[in-house]
Parts: C-alpha cells; structure tokens; sequence
C-alpha cells in the first residue's frame, strides 16, 4: 500500500488517505511523551495603599519590579508588589505547587521588605526545574492611582526579563474602577 499515509496521485477512484504515515504516529507519540502538557495559572493579589511611612504605614509604592513616585504605597510584609505575587502565584499555581504564602511566609523575618522579583525569580526556577517553560503571560492590574499607561512597556520589558520571555510574550492592562 504505497500511497496510505503520504501524498500520492488522487483519483475519485485512489482518494488521499487521511492516515498519517507509521513514521509520523510515531514522531508524534513520542513528542507528546517528552512534551509535558500545557498548563495554566491564575494569580490574584490584593494590597491596601496607605501613606508612605512615616507617615502610614505604606511602603514604597512598586509594581512589576518598577518603582512609581506615588504618595501612598502598599501595606506588606514583602515590598508589597501585588502584579509579581500575582505572577508568582500564577506559575506555582499552574504546578500544582505551593503559593507564594506558604513558600515565602510573612511570618518570616527574612521576607520582612523582601524584594518580590525574589518570589518571582524562584517560581520561574520551580517552572524551569519541573521541565516546563513559560509561553506566554496577560495580566490586568486593578487600580486607581497611579495610571500605569506610561509605564506599562517597562513593566512588560521588565516582567520579560524575570521570565525569560520576549516582551511580546508578556501583556499588561491597566484598568480602574473609574471613579
């Protein structure tokens, strides 16, 4: 059977065969059994913004590992970066792993004003270490004040860099509750 599976002369009497040749069944089992399947991530972070210390008890106020000059910032154990908890939280998540409260406790010391691209830096190596790699990533981030729409490319450059993914690979949107 010369012409089941591979392209051949056609004929309404010798149709093409939709079987794909043996040695493509074969090519594709084994790259589904090295591939690990696709999986995806949610991740949700949520902090109050208060003044900056001293007078509240805000941090500075960071997003995406960015740095905005803003009066209020995040009340947090951490750096109080909800965009890279989120992310972080994401990519744990997807894994079916532990999230980023009980990997990076706030009762530990030792996160007290950590830097989250730490978070975010050891998730992507969980993902890494799991033998998967990250596709892409589409965040929206909830907030009234500061307007991310001129920061949003350095965000996305910045996010892509800790990811290890082309800035096309990464979206941000920025929406308010429009008051």
């Amino acid at each position: 059977d010369v012409g089941r599976g591979c392209l051949s002369r056609q004929s309404p009497l010798n149709p093409p065969s939709l079987t794909p040749p043996p040695i493509w069944i074969d090519k594709i089992q084994r790259m589904s059994f090295f591939s690990p399947p696709t999986r995806i991530g949610h991740g949700y972070d949520l902090h109050r913004l208060e003044p900056i210390a001293p007078k509240g008890a805000g941090r500075p106020f960071i997003l995406g590992g960015i740095r905005f000059d803003h009066d209020r910032g995040p009340v947090g154990h951490s750096d109080g970066d909800a965009l890279l908890h989120a992310i972080t939280d994401a990519l744990l998540g997807a894994l079916g792993r532990e999230d980023i409260g009980q990997l990076f406790p706030d009762t530990d010391p030792a996160f007290d004003g950590a830097d989250s691209r730490r978070f975010l830096t050891r998730a992507v190596e969980i993902v890494r270490e799991a033998g998967y790699r990250i596709g892409n990533l589409d965040a929206t981030v909830i907030l009234e004040q500061p307007r991310l729409g001129s920061r949003k490319m350095e965000i996305r450059t910045h996010l892509a860099e800790i990811l290890g993914v082309g800035v096309d690979d990464v979206n941000l949107k920025g929406k308010s509750h429009e008051k």
